[in-house]
């Protein structure tokens, strides 16, 4: 059983598509390898970003194969990829993903309880859920944002820090507020945050956020490696204000924009198909503001002295 993740960024992987639609393995290989040139600590497999909610439970788990594969050790792996609606179903989705050979399976907090219920319900699930599964399958958690973002409360942290088998978390909030109560909690326990959040990343690194697990290391993480490593230094807020500026990429045509810019600026073998968004969206407009990002991204890694 895993007992700690690294600190650092942890990329939300997209999952590269063919012409005909199809999970592209041999694009996922090299985009792995693209991850770890750019220094990232982890890879979060199998995520929204990862248009989980469009692959079918054999694409899930061979998708996370492929990753486990092509990591090959050199950095830890781990996986969401629970979509079901019963618990029954989510626990054998969360087994067959932990056979994998990823680190862990991060799950969904929104699974958990419907958008109208309380904590107790969801604790009542998540107890249930737990004894669905392997008790040694490491876990985590993840605030994702669909169908509906449920933030984790002080209560249902507090039950699951006893449990002690959580050790990541994907924190979605986008407040630093709750973020600084919630590190408060975790403060000496082996339950990280990692934020996903750009605009409150530099704050939250300085008061004890473990890492970066957002949208944004699918672009250019090897400036967001940097921002982890170097935080308490003086010229960290200068590149935090012009990676949160840059963030606003996001709201564009995401995931589209960022499968394009790892096609067209990274030269990798990654077409802009995706099942969530219609590729044809992705307008001129928005292709040279993904153009004008790639450069500035340029200007910056030089300016930092970022070795890639």
């Amino acid at each position: 059983m895993a007992k700690e993740f690294p600190g650092g960024v942890w990329p939300v992987m997209l999952t590269p598509f063919t012409e005909k639609n199809e999970v592209d393995y041999e694009a996922l290989e090299i985009l792995v390898d693209w991850y770890i040139s750019k220094g990232v600590s982890g890879l979060f497999a199998v995520c929204q970003s990862s248009e989980m909610f469009q692959l079918s439970l054999k694409e899930r788990i061979a998708v996370a194969k492929a990753v486990v594969k092509a990591s090959d050790g050199r950095i830890p792996v781990i996986a969401s990829g629970h979509i079901s609606e019963s618990l029954k179903d989510q626990g054998a989705e969360i087994t067959k993903m932990a056979e994998t050979g990823i680190e862990a399976v991060i799950l969904i907090t929104n699974r958990l309880a419907k958008k109208d219920e309380g904590d107790d319900v969801w604790q009542k699930n998540c107890e249930e859920l737990l004894e669905r599964i392997p008790p040694d399958i490491p876990l985590g958690f993840y605030e994702c944002p669909y169908p509906y973002k449920r933030i984790l409360s002080e209560k249902n942290i507090r039950w699951c820090l006893g449990t002690e088998r959580f050790y990541f978390l994907k924190d979605t909030c986008c407040d630093i507020m709750q973020i600084a109560e919630k590190l408060s909690w975790l403060k000496g326990r082996k339950l990280k945050l990692y934020n996903a959040n750009t605009s409150t990343l530099l704050e939250s690194l300085k008061i004890g956020a473990a890492g970066y697990s957002g949208v944004m290391a699918n672009f250019h993480p090897e400036l967001y490696v940097w921002l982890c490593k170097h935080f308490m230094e003086k010229k960290a807020q200068e590149l935090s204000d012009q990676l949160s500026m840059m963030s606003l990429i996001e709201r564009q045509y995401y995931p589209v924009n960022a499968k394009y810019f790892l096609g067209d600026e990274e030269n990798l073998p990654i077409s802009t198909i995706c099942r969530v968004q219609d590729e044809s969206g992705l307008t001129e407009t928005f292709k040279k503001e993904v153009d004008m990002l790639s450069r500035v991204s340029e200007e910056l890694v030089e300016a930092y002295d970022i070795r890639r």
